[in-house]
């Protein structure tokens, strides 16, 4: 089986390239090792030395010098935006604090659906409205990597952050 040994990020080479693509969610595109089939049928192990986080618009570089595109797949979300008299600053540091994958998009925040963060969020003066939308939040501390996602607020791992 034809194997993706290397990422290629994205900007660093032309979608015009890509063989065929794959679309993944955003828990799909934490991976080091799995069998996939791209959307034109190409199928491929994807095995890499150790496991990485995709983002929409990075390749898959193939052993015989192919590319696979990988893409973000829309998921439900919350679209997140500073409603009168709140500050979206404010409402990220409270995600933040939640460790909580958020994506930045300038004057609004995108956050996985969940009715007691948007219970929350609305008490903090948020606007908050169901999206379907690919989900590429930031990566971990220093730019990197995934944050480590607590689930619902609840911590039961001995810290606090309130």
């Amino acid at each position: 089986m034809l194997r993706a040994t290397a990422v290629r990020k994205a900007g660093s080479w032309s979608p015009a390239e890509a063989r065929d693509a794959v679309r993944l969610d955003y828990d799909a595109r934490h991976r080091r090792r799995i069998v996939l089939r791209g959307l034109r049928g190409l199928d491929f192990l994807l095995d890499l030395p150790k496991a990485v986080a995709l983002r929409g618009g990075d390749g898959l570089l193939l052993e015989d010098g192919g590319i696979v595109a990988v893409e973000a797949a829309p998921e439900r979300l919350l679209e997140v935006r500073a409603g009168p008299g709140a500050d979206l600053l404010r409402i990220a540091w409270h995600l933040g604090n939640r460790h909580l994958p958020t994506q930045l998009l300038g004057d609004a925040l995108r956050i996985r659906e969940d009715h007691v963060i948007r219970d929350l969020l609305e008490g903090l003066g948020a606007q908050v409205r169901p999206v379907e939308a690919p989900f590429d939040p930031e990566g971990g501390a220093y730019g990197h990597g995934r944050v480590h996602d607590h689930g619902q607020g609840a911590h039961g791992t001995g810290h606090h952050h309130d």
